[in-house]
């Protein structure tokens, strides 16, 4: 029978608290001859009668004062027409930080029960931060898919733990093993947007060499091409799509055109900006009248104290990242016309979030040229970014913008990103719009909820149940609540009464109106303030202090007593204890608890045609002697190319032939690069090609002394003077046989630098630690959350 079909009403009685839907047992046939008794009907799983197409939007990293649609100055007219003719929400919250978001976004449970308390480079051992998805927790794209729904994701993930990002797997908690039928894009935090390393399902993406290529456009046309096909082949199957840029996160990549558009826009500064984006804000009804600034963090300057120089930096990054803004959302412009091309738009219950956590302040206090060198503990001044000015947002730069524009971008709040305590970091705008299913236009619903009450809402609208059981595991129940309630009336009282926030110590609990919490370390910051027990909490009545001015703590002591000790009940309930505070620890697997792929091995051997090898999976050559053996057959007339690369142009290190002869270089930052090569090209025939790092020791990120070997005789040796020690890149791998992504060497060019010989294996071997301390054994800095 069709399950689901309209003209089979037992299609309504079925139990869909149990998925995948059972198939009903027939009865054995007897009869001999097919001529001699009917065919049984054929089982097929449909969605409900009426049940929408959904559509998730999610733009990373935009904070609540940066788009058009909620007052901000970035103009983001997609944005405004769903608004339009769709549902504002003013107090629709995230979870502070990317990976949680994303996770309570899909499941409708909050981020500790995804196991997902941070992002996923910072898994522990302790439950609800172990980086795995429970089976207890099936995400939405796995409930629609047992139900009837085309499932199909593009853009960012980073909701897959480190350790899995492999040709080894476990591919359990990949897209594709998610509930999505379809996946194409990037599984890290975030992503080169010239030059990014793609999959499509568990396959690496071939991408084009293409000087106009970037990854939002490629994305949106993937997605375009996904859901056309999808309803032309059957056009009465529901999609769900989930589409997730890695747009607004750094780097800032973004085609100069759009640059261009915000020339001069900006020469007013961050103090301006805020004051200017509350006045619009105020005036579109998305803040109440009489809402005042709450005070900058002490760590931003005032505009007019900063020098020309700083200022003409400054103003630039904010350019970028408006123009970023912009170019995303026109994007989203192009996906939704498809929609209406189709006829789809009637009846697609869109989700346009903006931004999983506020705008990012990791940029610290000048922005970056490279963001690799404040994951490595390398400062960049003012004056050596303008160094770099017209490079800027380019695929020459890998980007970050000054902590002001995001306290800016956060509008009218004090706190940004990773500040879970306070809504700067959590409060984000959200969009919903639904033609068929919503008759309310252009109004605002000021109800208080957070990212879990999507889920519940899409199965609500999709007439389904929340499931029980799921592939044979018992769920944990949705935490969260259905906003459905609210779509056709403003004055509906809010269902979502409690909610907690915590992200690495900061943390708050919201009820009923107040919001209690602490600011346990800013994002800029590598220390606690103080320890746990010590910190000191703020209580505000939300209801009426809609931007968090006025710290009631002193003067109602009762009340932060009363929701201090709701939030422990709360953590507890949730898994969110014990509370880990740890940065350094978390960075290093041995530390932290979680599984490393390399852990205890001194050696790995690779083979050619392995590409691709993040970090997490790949052995960590950083701050300790090692060699790299390379058995290669040379062809007559001699090879050029690269035999092992790791990361690219902003950092890493390549052993190649140049002019057929060995080469080796390292590029520290994109800053300098030291290169040690061999005076006389290979012999045909087969070699070995050796190289030697003899480490300095003495903490991390020291220089060393590199030697090159052939069959065993040294043929050339040189200095490096430093070394990372932390971080390569978040999305370029470890190739062999080739340097995919950007060249770490522009001795090569990026597309066409495979090696022209045969490779039959490349040993990587680690000698003694020479580091001292156990801390700096765990890399000895603090990287930044993603």
């Amino acid at each position: 029978m069709m399950v689901g079909a309209e003209n089979v009403p037992a299609a309504e009685r079925l139990d869909r608290t149990v998925l995948p839907i059972r198939q009903p047992k027939l009865p054995a046939i007897t009869a001999l001859d097919a001529r001699n008794v009917a065919a049984p009907p054929r089982f097929e799983i449909s969605a409900p009668r009426g049940a929408p197409n959904v559509l998730i939007l999610l733009i990373d990293d935009l904070g609540f004062g940066m788009s058009s649609v909620f007052g901000g100055p970035i103009r983001m007219p997609t944005a405004e027409r769903l608004a339009a003719n769709g549902l504002r929400y003013n107090h629709f919250h995230t979870t502070a930080l990317c990976s949680p978001t994303r996770t309570a976004l899909l499941s409708g449970r909050n981020h500790h029960m995804n196991n997902m308390g941070g992002i996923t480079e910072i898994a522990t051992a302790f439950p609800g931060n172990t980086g795995q998805r429970p089976n207890e927790v099936a995400p939405l794209a796995e409930m629609l898919r047992l139900n009837g729904y085309s499932t199909g994701f593009f853009g960012k993930n980073h909701e897959t733990a480190t350790w899995e990002v492999s040709p080894s797997g476990p591919t359990d908690r990949w897209p594709t093993r998610s509930g999505f039928d379809k996946f194409y894009g990037f599984i890290g935090g975030e992503t080169n947007q010239w030059s990014p390393l793609v999959y499509d399902g568990l396959t690496q993406v071939e991408l084009p060499q293409d000087s106009n290529y970037h990854f939002m456009n490629d994305m949106t046309n993937q997605a375009i091409h996904w859901m056309r096909s999808q309803k032309s082949l059957t056009p009465d199957k529901p999609f769900f799509i989930y589409f997730a840029p890695g747009a607004t996160h750094a780097p800032h990549h973004v085609p100069k055109e759009w640059i261009a558009k915000y020339k001069g826009q900006f020469d007013g500064g961050w103090d301006r900006f805020r004051e200017e984006t509350l006045a619009r804000q105020i005036k579109l009804g998305v803040v109440p009248e009489g809402t005042a600034l709450a005070p900058k963090p002490e760590a931003i300057k005032d505009w007019d104290k900063l020098t020309a120089d700083e200022r003409k930096l400054f103003t630039r990054q904010m350019e970028i990242f408006a123009g970023f803004g912009e170019y995303t959302d026109s994007e989203i412009g192009r996906l939704l016309r498809a929609l209406e091309e189709t006829g789809q738009m009637n009846d697609t219950l869109i989700f346009y979030i903006l931004g999983d956590n506020g705008t990012s302040a990791e940029g610290g206090p000048n922005g970056l040229f490279n963001e690799y060198t404040y994951f490595n503990h390398v400062p960049e001044s003012v004056e050596s970014i303008l160094q770099h000015f017209d490079e800027l947002g380019g695929p020459m730069s890998y980007n970050h913008m000054a902590a002001g524009w995001a306290v800016a971008g956060d509008t009218p709040f004090a706190w940004t990103k990773q500040v879970a305590s306070n809504f700067g970091g959590t409060r984000n705008g959200l969009v919903i719009h639904w033609p068929k299913g919503i008759s309310s236009r252009g109004e605002l619903r000021s109800q208080f909820h957070h990212v879990i009450d999507v889920t519940p809402t899409v199965l609500e609208a999709a007439k389904l149940p929340e499931p029980k059981v799921v592939n044979g595991s018992k769920q944990e129940p949705i935490e969260g609540v259905s906003m459905v309630y609210s779509f056709e009336d403003a004055n509906a009282k809010g269902r979502h009464h409690v909610q907690y926030f915590e992200i690495m110590g900061n943390r708050g609990i919201y009820a009923d109106g107040w919001l209690a919490g602490t600011v346990h370390r800013a994002p800029w910051e590598y220390e606690p303030r103080r320890t746990l027990v010590d910190d000191k909490w703020e209580l505000y009545d939300a209801r009426t202090d809609f931007s968090l001015v006025n710290d009631l703590a002193g003067k109602n002591p009762a009340k932060l007593k009363q929701l201090q000790d709701l939030f422990l009940k709360e953590a507890v309930k949730y898994r969110v204890l014990p509370i880990d505070d740890r940065l350094l620890e978390r960075l290093n697997p041995a530390t932290a608890g979680r599984p490393d792929l390399m852990a205890g091995r001194t050696s790995l051997t690779v083979y050619e045609g392995m590409k691709g090898m993040s970090e997490n999976v790949f052995i960590n050559t950083k701050n300790r002697s090692h060699s790299i053996t390379a058995s290669v057959e040379i062809p007559e007339g001699g090879a050029d190319g690269v035999l092992l690369a790791q990361a690219g142009r902003f950092g890493g290190w390549s052993l190649y032939m140049k002019d057929g002869k060995p080469t080796y270089t390292y590029n520290f930052v994109g800053l300098q690069r030291f290169t040690v090569s061999s005076p006389e090209p290979l012999a045909a025939g087969t070699a070995t090609v050796r190289y030697e790092f003899d480490y300095d020791g003495g903490g991390p990120g020291k220089g060393g002394t590199g030697r090159l070997l052939v069959n065993g005789k040294p043929v050339a040796q040189g200095r490096i003077d430093h070394t990372q020690c932390c971080v390569f890149s978040a999305d370029e791998g470890a190739d062999v046989g080739m340097d995919d992504g950007t060249p770490v060497s522009e001795d090569y060019k990026a597309g066409d630098n495979a090696f022209t010989g045969k490779i039959q294996r490349i040993t990587i071997e680690l000698a003694q630690q020479k580091l001292g301390t156990a801390a700096e054994e765990a890399s000895g800095v603090v990287r930044r959350a993603d």
